[in-house]
């Protein structure tokens, strides 16, 4: 399964807004199964962006996740991500590139673009 990080970034989101509840669950998001929902929570808990209880089932299917918090590092990137206007000008920068970006990329053009939104250098 592909990355995707327009799921990671929904997820944060959903996760942010609940969070000091008992997560003991992975939030639901309209567009994706249960199964990329886990898979990425799987991949952000590796990424750093959130704690979660990770197990690989022994049916061989793929590692999933329950999501427990959403870490420092987590907060950080949805700080960069939160506004629409600047995730939709960063994504497009991309798209515009024809480039498919690291995380560490997109966060830097991220938070270059909320810079340049503000006038700053």
């Amino acid at each position: 399964m592909k990355r995707d990080m327009d799921l990671v970034r929904k997820i944060l989101l959903e996760a942010s807004a609940r969070e000091g509840a008992c997560m003991g669950k992975n939030p639901t998001i309209e567009g994706y199964s249960d199964d990329q929902v886990a898979h990425h929570v799987c991949l952000m808990q590796q990424g750093g962006l959130v704690e979660a209880a990770a197990w690989r089932p022994l049916d061989g299917s793929p590692p999933t996740a329950i999501l427990t918090r959403v870490t420092w590092a987590g907060h950080d990137f949805l700080d960069a991500a939160r506004s629409e206007t600047v995730w939709n000008q960063a994504r497009a920068k991309a798209g515009a590139a024809g480039v498919e970006l690291s995380f560490a990329t997109l966060k830097e053009l991220l938070v270059a673009t909320a810079k340049g939104l503000l006038g700053l250098p």
